[in-house]
């Protein structure tokens, strides 16, 4: 089965989202924009979600998960929990 591990940052505005997407487009770490911004728990661990296989998220963020290129920050993506900016960072 495939697995993929991802970080997320999670916010309440698609403009919010599309702000940070900037930040980290222009320089500024992943991790350190999701520990300063997530609303997700995560957030402490910046971001990361570890490892899991598909169907365990939502539908949205699987379908992104799933296709998108490795390393490269997607979104946002709109989920019923908010806006998401996703990062593949391993699929196997």
């Amino acid at each position: 089965m495939t697995k993929a591990s991802a970080r997320h940052i999670l916010v309440a505005t698609e403009e919010k989202c599309n702000e940070l997407k900037s930040k980290i487009e222009n320089g500024e770490d992943f991790a350190a924009v999701a520990k300063e911004y997530s609303t997700c728990p995560s957030s402490r661990d910046g971001g990361n979600l570890g490892e899991f296989g598909p169907g365990m998220m939502v539908k949205e963020f699987d379908e992104v998960v799933f296709s998108a290129p490795v390393n490269v920050v997607q979104g946002p993506v709109k989920t019923q929990f908010g806006y998401h900016l996703v990062e593949v960072t391993s699929r196997n």
